[in-house]
């Protein structure tokens, strides 16, 4: 079969069929952005003569290498790291081979806001495109270029490079064979917070039908205030003025290079904790929560995993060492008054270990409050937890963070995933689980039902597990 090329309004680009599927690799939405440039809206690309090549992957967003979390690879979440090249405002397109008038989910792609892209392997779309829908993944700035708050620029540029994104799609997606009038925007981690920091963007809604948000967090935006503090200690490390003005000059090495010196900052303020318990100095920036929002008028699917914290111990060793002193320390960066949360979280889990009791913490403060905050905020979302339980670790990971994606994108079979340090454990994932995941999503990005009732007065959840059910919001320790 001859390489499929498609006419958008920049120009030509020739993809490859592959898998039952056309992929179109590193496609420009925007324009690169340079010097003063990164520190700016997103601008029109310019058009291109001739036909582009789409059939590898494109370049992604400057960033520090990350793809370890302890004895856990996490390089299929991660990705490659920075693959160098200006054109990384770019999108990914999978769609099927005699496509028309499709569904088309739009994805934003986890990382913490300082790592990750969409040519991380468990984002191949293939598995969509089969099941006819078309699949965009998008790369947008990181870091220093994309969430750093400063005077002279606007705020949350890498949220502005993902509605950049969908006006593309609603451009040029008819010519992939996708719906313009049909698009779900759906997000992981940090892409699913700039999901709901999107519901809340006014103008925004119009270009988007309905909504995923997988482990994000409605509540998670930093204050100005907060984000100041972040300003001013990289500005202080680069040596240069806190403003836009004052970065443009700086090269993309070393603006790369500071994040890491920026871990550890203590970000709480009076009225305000920090959102992301100083695992990330970068998110979004916002005076109003999304979850206290006017939010979009779109379907809402809503969701997090049962142990998400245990991503952020077990590999570490921490899952097993965790002392009653380093839970009242992790409740002490959520909560004003860590006893009363620990006591809480005790009463509901009286035979809980200290470091399983750190996890539920830890999940509730970085997604599961935000989360079930922006489904109550929204009034009309499905709700969903992902309970199945990866056997990595010597079977300690269990439905940690990030553990859904291989299910939603089909991806079970990626060997880095598998084995003692792969994301799904030496065990064999049950197949028809994904098959399950992957048909809730794609019928919810059809018709808006995934395939159980509203949350609404019952609190109706659906549980993922190897055998899935549906029950109450207050039959699960988490609500």
């Amino acid at each position: 079969m001859p390489d499929p090329i498609v006419t958008t309004g920049g120009g030509a680009v020739r993809g490859r069929a592959d898998r039952g599927a056309r992929r179109f690799l590193g496609v420009p939405y925007a324009a690169p952005p340079r010097g003063a440039g990164r520190f700016a809206p997103p601008a029109p690309h310019r058009p291109w003569t001739g036909v582009r090549d789409a059939g590898r992957p494109g370049p992604t967003a400057p960033q520090p290498r990350r793809d370890a979390f302890g004895a856990l690879d996490m390089s299929p979440f991660f990705g490659p790291g920075w693959e160098r090249g200006e054109d990384y405002l770019a999108v990914d397109v999978w769609a099927p081979e005699h496509a028309e008038g499709c569904p088309v989910l739009v994805f934003a792609h986890g990382g913490g806001f300082v790592a990750g892209s969409i040519a991380a392997p468990l984002y191949d779309g293939a598995a969509f495109a089969r099941d006819g829908v078309v699949l965009v993944a998008v790369g947008h700035r990181l870091g220093v270029a994309g969430f750093l708050d400063l005077p002279g620029a606007p705020r949350n540029r890498g949220l502005l490079d993902v509605v950049a994104a969908l006006r593309w799609v609603r451009r040029e997606i008819g010519a992939f064979g996708g719906d313009p009038g049909n698009v779900t925007l759906f997000g992981q981690s940090a892409g699913a917070t700039i999901v709901a920091g999107v519901l809340a963007t006014p103008g925004a809604g119009g270009l988007f039908r309905r909504a995923i948000t997988q482990s994000g967090n409605g509540l998670g935006a930093f204050s100005p205030e907060q984000a100041a503090v972040v300003t001013r200690a990289a500005a202080a490390r680069l040596g240069v003025e806190p403003t836009a003005a004052g970065f443009a000059a700086v090269p993309d090495d070393r603006l790369v290079g500071v994040v890491p010196a920026l871990a550890g900052l203590d970000l709480r303020a009076p009225g305000a904790f920090d959102p992301l318990l100083g695992l990330s100095p970068f998110g979004l920036v916002l005076d109003e929560q999304p979850a206290e929002s006017r939010i979009a008028d779109v379907d809402l699917l809503v969701g997090t995993n049962a142990e998400e914290g245990n991503l952020y111990l077990a590999p570490q060793g921490e899952l097993a060492t965790s002392t009653a002193e380093d839970v009242r320390a992790t409740a002490a960066r959520a909560h004003r008054d860590p006893d009363a949360l620990v006591a809480a979280y005790r009463a509901r889990r009286p035979h809980a270990s200290p470091g399983e009791l750190r996890s539920a913490i830890l999940g509730d403060a970085l997604f599961g409050v935000g989360s079930r905050r922006l489904a109550e905020a929204h009034g009309r979302a499905h709700v969903y937890e992902f309970a199945w339980r990866s056997s990595a670790v010597d079977g300690r990971l269990g439905a940690a963070h990030a553990v859904e994606l291989p299910f939603v994108f089909d991806r079970l079979d990626l060997p880095a995933l598998r084995g003692p340090r792969g994301l799904l454990g030496p065990d064999e994932p049950p197949a028809s689980l994904a098959a399950e995941v992957r048909a809730a999503w794609v019928s919810f990005a059809r018709t808006g039902d995934p395939g159980w009732p509203r949350f609404g007065r019952d609190g109706v959840v659906r549980r993922f597990d190897a055998v899935s059910t549906t029950t109450r919001a207050r039959d699960l320790p988490g609500w």
